[in-house]
């Protein structure tokens, strides 16, 4: 089944010469260690090291990162959460920043999605620590059958989701490509 999904380097005609797969995702969070006791207590991630502060009188922020000039990136922290890409977080100091997170709906908005193998067990943990859970548990039709999936709240209001599909997916039975999930 794992030759469905994985193609080499060589086997590819178009995109990213080598591309391997997703390393990390990054995000900006208002309090690192807020943001740091959420994904190791509540989550269950692991910090696995940290970096910073960078700073630049110049132009180096806004040339390699895109932000304001005099932003001062406090600290990035990476973390991993069982198997899946990595992903890290920032704080930033900077002139100019929104402070409201992105709704899905608005352009660069945006959700990390964790895959539990128990999906109502996992909406109880979070009640249990006060997460704000948005609606219910849906079951997911059409190529997703077999899925279900909630969107939560981390305590900045940044968007998080649970996905669990024990099962699979309906589209797997036809598809010549197959989505990463954990147990392949």
């Amino acid at each position: 089944m794992a030759e469905r999904w994985i193609h080499s380097a060589d086997e590819r005609s178009h995109g990213l010469p080598g591309l391997a797969g997703v390393e990390h995702i990054g995000f900006t969070v208002p309090d690192l260690e807020a943001a740091t006791r959420f994904f190791v207590e509540v989550i269950g991630c692991e910090h696995v090291y940290s970096l910073g502060p960078f700073r630049s009188d110049g132009t180096w922020m806004r040339d390699h990162l895109g932000v304001h000039p005099r932003a001062v990136m406090r600290e990035l922290r990476f973390f991993r959460c069982a198997g899946g890409p990595n992903f890290e977080i920032f704080e930033y100091e900077a002139p100019e920043r929104t402070t409201r997170p992105p709704r899905n709906s608005d352009i660069g908005g945006h959700h990390l999605a964790f895959y539990v193998t128990d999906l109502d067990a996992a909406v109880a943990h979070l009640r249990r620590h006060g997460v704000r859970i948005l609606g219910e548990p849906t079951a997911s039709s059409g190529p997703s059958e077999g899925q279900r999936w909630v969107y939560f709240l981390t305590p900045w209001g940044m968007q998080l989701e649970l996905v669990s599909y024990p099962g699979g997916k309906r589209y797997a039975a036809d598809s010549p490509v197959l989505l990463w999930q954990p147990s392949a």
